[in-house]
């Protein structure tokens, strides 16, 4: 069993930045791959990005490359979500989520354990 709770989400003007985490409960974090998705309202929940257990591996959305990073700290069951130069059209509830083995990194339905979600908007 993880809990997920993430923090960080706010209001920001376009081209600023935010850095979202997601803190774990539970003694087996670094067993886990961590994904982020967004939803915005009307839309369906997107992928963000995805980082491997060990962190080595990382994959984001095309829509994200070059912007966001993913980055993990196994020994404080923390992921994180580094959002620079961030776009309107970034704006989104970001919730993050735990598997021990997605078959799809990418798709959210097969990530077990999800956060509740912190918002961010961005302003133009």
């Amino acid at each position: 069993q993880v809990q997920l709770v993430e923090s960080g989400g706010g209001l920001v003007q376009a081209g600023g930045s935010l850095r979202l985490s997601c803190a774990a409960s539970g003694r087996t974090f670094s067993s886990y791959v961590m994904g982020w998705f967004r939803q915005a309202p009307g839309k369906e929940r997107e992928f963000v990005g995805a980082i491997s257990w060990s962190g080595g591996s990382t994959y984001y959305a095309d829509s994200v490359k070059g912007r966001f990073t993913i980055s993990r700290t196994n020994a404080k069951n923390t992921v994180y979500l580094q959002m620079n130069s961030l776009k309107p059209e970034d704006t989104a509830a970001y919730y993050c989520a735990a598997d021990v083995d997605p078959v799809e990194h990418s798709s959210w339905y097969h990530y077990e354990y999800w956060g509740q979600g912190t918002q961010v908007t961005v302003s133009s």
